[in-house]
């Protein structure tokens, strides 16, 4: 059995949602002849916990965690928050919060940390990772990002042990969305283009886990066409299975993080206005919902028709997409298919999409006849009823299970033996 090295900054017992891929990746791969070992932090600052992810850890996978040395401790005490109070991602970036020290936190993480605020890991990450190597000596490093970072120590470890190196790129990575109408230095977009472009150049393969993100990089750099894969979030299928609904509620179902970027303002006047006209809807949101989210719910006077459940295990959001009538996705871009559509896919219940110009959405969408995708300026009071005809297509969406994309997966790796 061939030995494969990972390194991803988040791992259980962290709930953070980007774990998930290579999580249940390395779940499938040992009975496909590769065996796994991981490499990540010992903690980090931002993941809620989630001990139910601890036991989809095969005991026989070596795992080592070296320090984050993370700046979050010194960006808690710069705002005058305590040593152990808990960050939201989604309010660390938020644009609606226009105190100094907020902005001035926000230029120093844009300008100051490349290609993020997780390069501290690299120091102990690459040490730590020498011991994986000459006990496990893998045939191949993958790495997993965002953080970026991550990628950074494989090319690291990948030139200095000549062992390939294949970096998936769960979301882009010197234009990855949460820069979005930020600044950021021309010195620091420089370094930081030469690290993207000097990882790609050494990959063996690549990995892009949207079709239009693979697009949107082989125009940027046309050399690493012939060595570039799509291969989709998916979802679990033994985790739904003998599921059944536990709620007749009407539900809008929000699952995961949400930004103020992200924000479907018709979408609030539509559901009030159905509300207004008798219907029982209710809005849930299971994740961090951004302050400007929480305004326009308000603004709309939807705030009595609105939970706020924040972070729950993962086991308890699958049911809550299971209990609801309606699954809320909104896309940050184009190059965006967030891992969560494929699960609401697996309910069976109908999908309202948010995204502009978002092609491979509206495409996966239309296949399974799940659900609708409108652009985020939709202001028409006719959301629910183009919902109307859609019905969903379970049976089409077993391409997007975890154990065929693991498949995928080591097609790719058996070659670069």
């Amino acid at each position: 059995m061939n030995n494969v090295l990972f390194i991803s900054y988040f791992w259980p017992p962290s709930g953070k949602a980007s774990l998930h891929w290579p999580l249940f990746i390395i779940k499938h791969l040992p009975k496909l002849g590769w065996m796994p070992s991981v490499l990540t932090v010992d903690e980090d600052s931002f993941s809620h916990t989630d001990e139910s992810l601890l036991k989809e850890v095969d005991r026989n996978i070596k795992v080592v965690k070296t320090a984050a040395n993370e700046p979050f401790n010194l960006y808690r005490k710069f705002l005058g928050k305590k040593s152990d109070s808990p960050l939201v991602a989604s309010e660390t970036i938020s644009r609606s919060n226009t105190d100094w020290k907020h902005k001035l936190s926000i230029w120093i993480r844009m300008n100051l940390f490349i290609p993020d605020a997780r390069i501290g890991w690299y120091f102990s990450a690459v040490h730590g990772a020498e011991q994986l190597i000459e006990t496990e000596k893998p045939k191949a490093i993958v790495t997993i990002g965002p953080p970026h970072s991550s990628h950074l120590i494989g090319k690291k470890l990948s030139k200095r042990h000549n062992i390939p190196h294949i970096p998936v790129l769960i979301d882009p990575w010197v234009d990855i969305v949460y820069y979005k109408d930020f600044k950021r230095s021309a010195l620091t977009l420089a370094v930081d283009h030469y690290f993207e472009r000097s990882t790609l150049q050494n990959a063996k393969q690549i990995i892009f886990v949207t079709k239009s993100a693979k697009d949107e990089y082989l125009k940027k750099y046309p050399g690493i066409e012939k060595k570039s894969h799509v291969l989709y979030w998916g979802f679990n299928e033994e985790y739904f299975s003998g599921r059944e609904k536990t709620s007749g509620a009407e539900t809008i179902l929000h699952a995961g993080n949400i930004f103020d970027y992200q924000n479907p303002s018709g979408l609030w006047r539509n559901i009030k206005s159905e509300i207004d006209r008798g219907s029982k809807l209710r809005i849930r949101f299971v994740g961090t919902v951004s302050p400007g989210i929480k305004n326009a719910i308000a603004m709309a006077g939807l705030e009595a028709h609105t939970d706020y459940i924040g972070f729950l295990p993962y086991q308890e959001v699958l049911q809550e997409m299971i209990d609801a009538k309606y699954l809320l996705v909104c896309a940050t871009e184009k190059r965006h298919v967030p891992g969560k559509l494929f699960e609401y896919l697996r309910t069976g219940n109908k999908i309202i999409a948010y995204g502009n110009d978002n092609k491979e959405i509206e495409d996966i969408l239309a296949q399974a006849n799940a659900g609708v995708l409108f652009p985020y300026d939709y202001d028409s009071n006719d959301v629910f009823e183009k919902l109307q005809p859609v019905s969903p297509k379970p049976d089409s969406v077993n391409q997007y299970s975890r154990e065929s994309i693991a498949g995928q997966f080591v097609n790719i790796l058996n070659p670069i033996v």
